[in-house]
């Protein structure tokens, strides 16, 4: 897979970096040889110098004995993080629920965007693709985000985003295709352009907190991982 000239090639190569350490290709642990990256993505070492800086920076890899390797989950940082998206997601639905309340042709258009989202969601689904599943729902919620009409909500769960990308890889190839998540997605779908803010925030936070308990069941060797890494640390 080569990288195009645009967006950065920096950009591009933190994506698909990122990519990569979501779906699994590149477990925690993995070393990460520049060069190796470079040839796979088609593009120069300077890039990927800096996309692996900027994953260091975000806390996504780290130092290990020969270089930088992908770090280990922090199941304990991953559940702060739910809490922190819960409130933006809850924040999010409410205002776009209220939105839809007061425009019909808002509702209208909101429910059109997300009957799109949802398509390919559940088709994402189906063909048990699970890049395609991880990249719908991060677009599902940057919808619902975006139609809330606040301009700071989406950039600032965007940040969670980075780390939460990778549990839902870990959970999704442990678990089978989660279609409740999508029938969740339809019903928070239908509460925001019906205009009832509260059923719309009652919705996704326990869509959100489905999926965190999700995390605790599925992915249990996390905070085993990040045990055994504090205590190298220690040494």
């Amino acid at each position: 897979m080569h990288l195009a000239p645009h967006p950065s090639l920096v950009e591009q190569a933190y994506d698909a970096i990122l990519g990569e350490i979501a779906d699994g290709t590149l477990a925690p642990n993995t070393h990460l040889v520049q060069e190796v990256l470079a040839e796979r993505y088609g593009v120069s070492r300077q890039p990927i110098q800096q996309a692996l800086l900027l994953l260091k920076n975000d806390g996504i890899v780290q130092d290990g004995r020969r270089g930088l390797i992908v770090a280990p989950l922090d199941m304990q940082m991953m559940r702060d993080r739910y809490q922190v998206r819960a409130t933006l997601d809850a924040l999010a639905a409410r205002l776009a629920a209220r939105r839809c309340a007061a425009s019909p042709e808002i509702a209208a258009h909101t429910r059109r965007q997300g009957e799109r989202i949802l398509e390919v969601g559940f088709a994402a689904v189906a063909a048990g693709a699970i890049k395609a599943m991880i990249a719908h729902d991060v677009a599902f919620h940057a919808f619902v985000y975006d139609a809330s009409g606040n301009p700071m909500i989406r950039p600032t769960a965007e940040i969670h985003w980075r780390f939460l990308r990778r549990v839902m890889g870990e959970v999704l190839r442990k678990s089978e295709p989660p279609i409740s998540i999508w029938q969740q997605h339809r019903a928070i779908l239908a509460a925001i352009a019906a205009g009832a803010a509260e059923d719309a925030e009652a919705l996704i936070l326990s869509h959100i907190e489905s999926a965190a308990a999700r995390l605790v069941a599925d992915a249990p060797m996390g905070d085993e991982a990040d045990t055994k890494r504090r205590a190298q640390s220690r040494r």
